[in-house]
């Protein structure tokens, strides 16, 4: 179980602007705040961040700053864009010669997100931000809404364990503080493949902290790893984690596919014959069943993430369910020699549904490069594999 309590290195100097390794996808126009770095946990083993790395707590007065410095380069920005309120990228780079080199952070972090952005959302690094005292959660969240009072949104990643010992009093004012959407990296309803992947949650844990999140009034993005219970536990990792998603019913549900980078700790098991990984079909028929499974919910399904092989898999439910079975169905109709193409074709970014395969041109290149590597429907998925670690 990871701490709760403070562990900010003691007298540390301020060094600047930062910025932490990642942010969901669905951030990336967002203002990117580092309130803590790494993370607290850091023992999932399909996980390859923030190993060998120690977590802290940036000081409450170092974020502040930060959010300070990204506020007088936006001053800027809005005064160089004129009554157009817009700019061009070469206009953004002459005033980035301008910028001090101390401040070059922040100002690229602040141009980001002031031409593609728009300034609507802000995202809040690194991969647990509710571990922070409430109290100075509050403060930071005051400050960015004092700061940038037009935003829209406000996200953090959080871990489950720490969603569920955080109070409803402490979780609602949060909420009233400007943090209105949390992301859940769930992975897994299920007890034993949540254990085999050192999660540090079990299902009723997740289950707990979701509804705390709702019931603070805070949107919930849930995501879940298709694969993550490999050849031997894919079934009921499958039926579990629906069941979990059922008793949340969380605003997003968000697939992101297994993919094991040998930097991950589950390399080593993979590679030793100790975890079978599941071949993409597999994966498939997976998903079939979970989104078979989902029930009396209204939760929006995304499959917002490159490493997934359908991207087209998304809808709200249940209105959307039979469209989302038929996506999945038609890859799995496929034969094996079609299959071959599409998975080639989509670890080469030439393909997101079944559909694209109609493109002669498309689906040409995706044959080339099956003829150019060697790719037999017997070798694909170890193929596909090489082709996915690339975007890891």
């Amino acid at each position: 179980m990871a701490p709760m309590a403070d562990s900010t290195p003691a007298g540390e100097t301020y060094r600047g602007f930062e910025q932490g390794p990642i942010r969901p996808p669905s951030e990336a126009r967002s203002l990117l705040i580092r309130v803590t770095r790494n993370c607290p946990w850091n023992r999932c083993t399909f996980c390859p961040v923030y190993k060998g790395t120690r977590f802290s707590l940036r000081p409450v007065e170092h974020v502040k700053r930060d959010i300070d410095a990204v506020a007088r380069q936006v001053d800027a920005l809005r005064v160089a864009s004129g009554d157009g309120g817009r700019l061009s990228p070469e206009q953004v780079a002459d005033l980035a010669r301008g910028v001090e080199p101390d401040a070059i952070t922040a100002f690229n972090a602040a141009s980001h997100w002031f031409v593609i952005g728009r300034m609507r959302s802000i995202f809040l690094q690194d991969a647990n931000s509710l571990v922070v005292r409430p109290e100075r959660l509050i403060e930071i969240l005051t400050h960015l809404r004092n700061r940038f009072p037009e935003v829209r949104r406000i996200t953090s990643y959080a871990r489950s364990d720490t969603i569920a010992r955080r109070s409803a009093d402490d979780l609602a004012a949060i909420a009233r503080a400007g943090l209105n959407r949390i992301h859940i990296g769930m992975e897994s309803g299920c007890d034993d493949v949540l254990a085999m992947v050192e999660k540090g949650a079990t299902a009723e844990k997740h289950v707990t902290a979701g509804r705390k999140v709702k019931q603070a009034g805070m949107e919930l993005s849930e995501y879940i790893m298709p694969g993550l219970g490999g050849r031997r536990l894919s079934d009921r990792h499958a039926r579990d984690t629906a069941d979990a998603l059922n008793r949340i019913d969380p605003d997003f549900i968000r697939i992101r596919t297994l993919a094991i980078p040998p930097t991950a700790p589950l390399w080593a098991e993979h590679r030793a014959g100790r975890f079978e990984k599941c071949p993409d079909a597999k994966v498939v028929e997976e998903l079939l069943t979970l989104i078979e499974c989902l029930d009396g919910i209204a939760s929006t399904v995304l499959s917002d993430h490159i490493l997934n092989l359908l991207q087209h898999v998304r809808g709200r439910l249940p209105r959307d369910r039979d469209r989302m079975l038929e996506t999945l169905r038609s890859f799995l109709a496929l034969s094996p020699p079609d299959r071959m193409v599409y998975q080639v074709g989509r670890r080469a970014g030439l393909f997101n549904c079944v559909c694209h395969m109609e493109s002669l041109h498309r689906r040409a290149e995706a044959e080339e490069l099956c003829r150019r590597f060697g790719v037999t429907p017997g070798n694909v998925d170890a193929v596909a594999d090489e082709l996915a670690a690339r975007f890891i």
